[in-house]
């Protein structure tokens, strides 16, 4: 495992093939936390849209200007994954992996409560019943690999998985197979 403060590809938890756009919505992690866990998540903003930043300046804390009524609805809510990949497979980054992300909410997964506390957020720009682009999957496949290198990962999840029954993402469109088949990983690590 590489130097998680600096090595080829990461820099204090920041990686270097991402667009960094910082966001404030974020905290320390617990001390002696091990981030063992990453959550898959999906968001469009307004729901089904995909051009425009209105879903970056929403994750980064960025004002913006809106009519849709759901977005004006979620508008104040403080969120924030570690990272967003667009449809195009573009990578944005808003918060270091060292740090604590706000993007699973009450959340329970492998006998741990706070998933915040201890995971990695990964959201896709898309909807739980629309299928998500071949570029989401590249990006996320290589995003996970590289996370493995700095931090020791030994489960990937959804949305739904940390939270059932509240949250449905990144939901039934997600291949999971296709995610498993790219990573090779064993199937251990997936739900």
């Amino acid at each position: 495992m590489g130097d998680i403060h600096r090595d080829g590809l990461w820099q204090g938890g920041w990686y270097r093939f991402a667009r960094q756009i910082p966001s404030p919505h974020h905290g320390e992690r617990p001390q002696g936390a091990v981030i063992d866990l990453i959550v898959v998540h999906s968001i469009s903003l307004p729901p089904g849209q995909y051009e425009g930043d209105t879903v970056v300046n929403f994750l980064a804390g960025l004002p913006f200007e809106t009519q849709d009524p759901y977005v004006q609805s979620v508008k104040d809510m403080k969120v924030s994954p570690h990272f967003l990949i667009r449809r195009g497979g573009e990578l944005i980054q808003l918060v270091s992996t060292l740090e604590r992300a706000w993007h699973a909410g009450v959340s329970s997964y492998r006998g741990r409560d706070n998933c915040n506390d201890d995971s990695v957020g990964i959201e896709l720009e898309g909807l739980e019943d629309l299928s998500f682009e071949d570029a989401q999957y590249e990006t996320l496949s290589g995003l996970c690999a590289a996370i493995a290198q700095i931090h020791p990962i030994e489960h990937v999840a959804g949305h739904e998985h940390i939270a059932p029954g509240r949250k449905k993402d990144p939901g039934c469109a997600f291949s999971w197979e296709y995610l498993q088949r790219s990573l090779g990983w064993e199937d251990r690590y997936f739900p």
